[in-house]
């Protein structure tokens, strides 16, 4: 298999934890769709995948520049990556069941409409406020791709993750605002939190003990 295909199925299989784990991203969907309707909820996704992308842009560039700059540096980076997943992988396995209870407003026929402009501009918002994205995309590049795999392909890997991931939220928002999946979800976020943390101390662990570049 082709190294590139082994470095994207990776990111992948990492990524798709942090898809389904709850966060505000998907708060932020549920709720769009609930009090504004599936269309904004749907243009919301798209805003959420546009900013994944944001996050990859500078993530790729940044960290270009800092292995061209000092490897040194580079390491000590990475390090704080390997901080940071240790600190969200024992933190999800921390995590309690996550309520995905909301008001349905459309149920009460009050749905507020909405702009594209302003759903969308939720959606982007939402994730590139987001902190905690900053370090994600930070720590799992530099544990995964390679240092030498060149920045188009690295985009693709983005590119790849961003439809993957607007894909996701397009279903939350078609599907998984019934009550009957709310309270699905609802029950299996706790074991998704915990899968999700033994992933990410595991991918910290891996990168602990990488040697030096």
């Amino acid at each position: 298999m082709h190294p590139y295909l082994i470095e994207l199925a990776s990111l992948m299989a990492i990524f798709a934890f942090a898809i389904v784990s709850p966060g505000a991203d998907l708060a932020m969907v549920m709720r769009q769709s609930l009090m504004s309707g599936r269309r904004a909820a749907i243009v919301t996704s798209f805003g959420v995948g546009t900013s994944l992308m944001f996050h990859v842009t500078y993530t790729i560039l940044g960290l270009g520049l800092i292995i061209s700059q000092s490897i040194t540096l580079f390491n000590i980076v990475k390090w704080c990556g390997v901080a940071y997943l240790l600190y969200i992988g024992i933190k999800a396995l921390r995590a309690g069941k996550t309520d995905m209870t909301v008001e349905d407003a459309s149920a009460a026929g009050s749905v507020k409409r909405q702009s594209l402009l302003k759903a969308f501009g939720l959606g982007f918002a939402a994730n590139a406020l987001n902190p905690k994205a900053v370090f994600f995309f930070l720590s799992i590049f530099s544990t995964v791709v390679g240092a030498h795999t060149p920045i188009p392909v690295k985009f693709g890997y983005g590119l790849v993750m961003a439809s993957c991931l607007i894909a996701w939220f397009v279903g939350v928002s078609l599907f998984m605002t019934t009550p009957k999946m709310r309270a699905a979800f609802s029950r299996a976020s706790q074991w998704i939190d915990r899968a999700s943390g033994l992933v990410f101390i595991a991918l910290g662990l891996k990168l602990a003990t990488e040697k030096a570049a």
